[in-house]
């Protein structure tokens, strides 16, 4: 197992015990905001693109990091002042730092990649590198090509 696989494996071990505990949202313990995402590609062109689900949240607080292999996505979603006292009745809305990292299944080249924030959600779209592109790659018994 690489070490890129373990690491993976213990982020998402401590995602899921971090979602097991999670406690109700108005018991004042909130655990901070997680966005929801979608992860899809194409065909033509050839490409993944990653959507994150971050209403309300400026898109001058997120930072996108992305190697060939793995995506980044962090900032944080600011609760709104309300410019007086309140009291709530109801607290539903997850505010906080957040971050997501997505294990790409297939080599993207981030030197292309491109993002774009509309109506809410970021879309990042990230063009397949040659060597995922062509689909397979040659192994040569002995180390030979």
């Amino acid at each position: 197992m690489r070490k890129s696989d373990v690491d993976r494996l213990q982020r998402e071990f401590e995602q899921l015990f971090s979602d097991m505990w999670q406690v109700p949202g108005f018991a004042g313990l909130r655990r901070g905001f997680r966005p929801h995402v979608d992860y899809y590609r194409t065909d033509d062109p050839p490409a993944v693109t990653l959507v994150v689900d971050l209403a309300g949240v400026d898109p001058e607080n997120v930072e996108i990091a992305v190697t060939e292999r793995e995506i980044v996505v962090s900032g944080e979603r600011r609760r709104p002042v309300a410019g007086c006292r309140v009291s709530y009745r109801q607290m539903e809305i997850d505010y906080g730092p957040f971050q997501r990292h997505i294990t790409l299944a297939e080599e993207v080249d981030p030197a292309h990649a491109e993002a774009r924030y509309e109506q809410g959600l970021l879309t990042i779209v990230m063009p397949l590198s040659e060597r995922a592109r062509s689909g397979k790659v040659s192994i040569a018994i002995g180390g030979k090509r």
